[in-house]
């Protein structure tokens, strides 16, 4: 592995923990994507989204995101492969949501794993592709 590839690999693992890190603040999320990105949202096997541009992006997350009081993010394995300006990935996610109901507090516990592609932009990695794979989501009542 080349110099290049190593720091090609460590600023992209810092682009997708800033994503995480970022949590549910959708504004500040965009600008880690390319303008024409592409995401799709499987829940299981059914395509729950399919998300063209960075404008539909932010609009999907945003109404998403709207009954989220907290949330916790956890990455874990990623690999990376490298190809000049392009690369690609799988990410593993443990995402926790907490949302109020009925004056009760409810967490989401979701276990997702993203395939991504990424692209460096006038100097700086971006996500041109995300497929989302909820393989577990689990929601119950907050302390039961």
């Amino acid at each position: 592995m080349t110099l290049e590839e190593m720091q090609a690999k460590m600023e992209i693992q810092e682009l997708v923990g800033k994503f995480s890190n970022l949590e549910i603040n959708v504004p500040a999320q965009m600008a880690l994507f390319t303008k024409d990105t592409h995401v799709k949202v499987f829940m299981g096997d059914t395509l729950a989204f399919d998300i063209h541009g960075v404008e539909e992006l932010e609009k999907v997350f945003s109404q998403f995101t709207v009954a989220v009081k907290r949330s916790h993010h956890q990455n874990g394995q990623h690999v990376i492969k490298v190809d000049g300006d392009n690369a690609s990935g799988i990410l593993y996610c443990r995402a926790a949501l907490v949302t109020e109901e009925d004056g009760k507090e409810f967490i989401s516990d979701n276990f997702i794993w993203y395939e991504d592609t990424y692209k460096k932009v006038d100097g700086k990695w971006l996500i041109a592709a995300r497929t989302s794979h909820f393989i577990i989501s689990d929601k119950h009542i907050l302390g039961a």
